[in-house]
């Protein structure tokens, strides 16, 4: 029997934090064909939150460090205002959605990061993915956007990357579907200079990353996410794509698609 097709979409935070580039992405996203899944962050949108109740901020090589206040205001922001905000301008382009953490439905649970070099407080690692309930929800027409907050099952919540909670997802229910994963964010795609807009690198697969990896090409924060895009493809995913919002309108073909 033939699987149908999923498509999982994770936006960055410079989409979000800009309501013309989110209405705009969020028009798009409504027209993708198919079952579909939107996960979102929103650190900039948290920091800035703390920042106004006095909370301060700590980052360790871009990542941040997550205490007990900044797990407040996290969740606060993340399951809160973001999720619901976006919730109900989907609502309003008349896509059914249902905004939702990874506790919500025993969707995700994950474990706190085990301290090696650095404590990152309540951060957490993907455990497993319950997609009985997620597939629940798509049958039933509904579209779920999660934001990027697990839990322990014992109760205690989770500050979780939300590019990996993307993969993981696609991982999980590549079981169920047939899965395309979209990393939209502001760049047009993996950028061979990354001062140069025009500079995409259309296909990428395995041995080309392996190669550019080596040559310094890729670097810096790119490689998580493409760890994430690997892992995901490794484990079922059918392909995975990174550009901006550009990437869902028809005949765009400046983005990366990426396969194994």
């Amino acid at each position: 029997m033939d699987k149908s097709s999923l498509s999982i979409v994770k936006i960055g935070g410079n989409i979000i934090e800009n309501k013309a580039e989110l209405k705009a992405f969020l028009e798009l996203f409504v027209q993708i064909p198919g079952k579909k899944i939107l996960v979102h962050g929103g650190g900039k949108e948290a920091t800035a939150m703390a920042t106004k109740l006095g909370i301060s901020s700590k980052m360790v090589d871009g990542r941040r460090i997550t205490d007990s206040d900044s797990l407040k205001v996290i969740t606060m922001v993340y399951a809160g205002l973001l999720n619901k905000n976006i919730t109900a301008s989907l609502q309003s382009l008349e896509c059914n959605a249902i905004g939702i953490s990874g506790a919500d439905g025993n969707s995700i649970t994950s474990i706190k990061r085990p301290v090696k070099t650095i404590d990152y407080g309540w951060v957490g690692d993907v455990t497993s993915v319950h997609n009985s309930n997620i597939q629940k929800l798509l049958e039933s027409d509904f579209t779920p956007v999660f934001c990027a907050i697990t839990h322990d099952g014992h109760g205690q919540l989770l500050n979780t990357n939300a590019d990996t909670i993307a993969a993981e997802l696609g991982k999980s229910l590549s079981d169920l579907y047939d899965v395309n994963i979209f990393y939209c964010f502001e760049l047009p795609g993996v950028l061979r200079d990354i001062s140069d807009s025009n500079s995409v690198i259309t296909q990428l697969n395995s041995e080309s990353y392996e190669e550019l990896r080596k040559q310094n090409v890729i670097s810096d924060g790119m490689l998580p996410k493409l760890t994430n895009c690997f892992d995901a493809l490794k484990h079922g995913v059918q392909k995975v794509y990174i550009g901006n919002q550009s990437m869902f309108r028809q005949n765009e073909t400046n983005f990366t698609t990426i396969s194994l």
